[in-house]
């Protein structure tokens, strides 16, 4: 059964500027795990790590897949085109933003994260938001 796991914690506590479809490196019982919908994404994040002789390349830290083989919580490598991870590269420098992953799933037999690029939301942000979904769900009440 194909579920598409959310991170339900990144629209609260992030404002999500940018959007963008990677594919993931993962092992045989990990993509059981995202098939079967064990994967937690709550508190994860993408960093990019730099070699001496290759590109930088982007790494997804932190997520849980329940997994029996390996570290259930081992840095993984997240699949982008090179002009995509220098985008993210310069606005993460520049603007001082963070890589949040929002969903994972099963696209054409493939395991996919969508990425985006973020800025964490203050307290009164959070309340503001929080106020305007209260008031949306009373409209829709009445």
């Amino acid at each position: 059964m194909n579920k598409k796991i959310f991170n339900k914690f990144a629209t609260y506590e992030y404002e999500i500027l940018e959007k963008y479809e990677a594919g993931i490196v993962l092992a045989g019982d990990e993509i059981k795990a995202v098939r079967a919908g064990r994967v937690n994404l709550k508190g994860s994040y993408g960093k990019i790590f730099y070699s001496k002789k290759a590109q930088p390349e982007v790494f997804l830290v932190g997520a849980h897949f329940h997994s029996t083989t390996l570290d259930p919580y081992r840095t993984r490598k997240l699949l982008l085109h090179q002009d995509e991870i220098k985008r993210l590269i310069g606005k993460t420098q520049e603007k001082n933003l963070t890589i949040v992953p929002l969903s994972l799933y099963i696209k054409h037999g493939k395991a996919k994260i969508e990425i985006s690029l973020a800025r964490g939301k203050k307290l009164h942000d959070k309340r503001a938001a929080i106020k305007a979904r209260e008031l949306e769900r009373e409209v829709k009440q009445v």
